[in-house]
């Protein structure tokens, strides 16, 4: 399992190898195992409010945007090295390729505008943020209250366990952003390697 971090903002600054292990150890902790990759991207405000006007069609930035990738294990063909095996090696069966889980998107300076009214810091809306952004690519909404509940639990047991608990509580304030939208990639035109797009404001 892998998880490639990049920090393309220059806004804020952001321990990427925190994050990076964070993502990974929610992955663990939530069942992941093989060779299964997440993608985890910090951009600034002008990027993510392209993401969130082409995948939400709505405009300004958003904290952070989720992408699933829910087609199973990626076709070696499409890849830059893919192809046939080669007649020295044997086909290439489902249990060799990587599953590809999507990638999650923060943007930090978002964050940081809502922490003092969310989870305290910078650094405790970032871990939300990765926590949340994970758990939407693995499956998990709040559009219903079951749900909801749900997986704020996880949240706060991911935090708690890897990060801590937030300096605020974040879950106090939910009514005012629980209306999650989500796109298929049958009702969007996706981005290369995007198939579907999900955003809001952090459970």
């Amino acid at each position: 399992m892998a998880v490639y971090a990049a920090d393309e903002q220059s806004d804020h600054p952001v321990d990427v190898a925190t994050w990076q292990r964070l993502a990974e150890q929610v992955l663990v902790a939530e069942g992941v195992t093989g060779d299964a990759e997440l993608s985890l991207l910090f951009i600034d405000a002008g990027a993510m409010e392209t993401l969130n006007v082409n995948f939400m069609d709505v405009d300004g930035p958003t904290d952070v945007l989720a992408f699933p990738i829910d087609a199973g294990p990626v076709d070696p063909g499409r890849q830059p090295d893919g192809g046939t095996p080669g007649p020295d090696r044997d086909p290439l069966g489902a249990d060799d390729l990587p599953l590809l889980l999507g990638d999650v998107v923060i943007c930090p300076e978002v964050a940081a505008r809502n922490a003092p009214e969310h989870a305290g810091t910078v650094d405790d809306e970032i871990a939300l943020l990765v926590v949340h952004g994970v758990l939407h690519v693995l499956g998990m909404d709040h559009a219903e209250a079951a749900d909801r509940v749900a997986m704020q639990e996880r949240e706060r047991a991911h935090l708690g366990q890897f990060w801590r608990m937030p300096a605020r509580h974040p879950w106090d304030a939910l009514a005012v952003h629980d209306q999650p939208t989500s796109i298929t990639s049958d009702s969007a035109s996706s981005a290369p390697g995007v198939p579907a797009a999900e955003g809001e404001h952090s459970s």
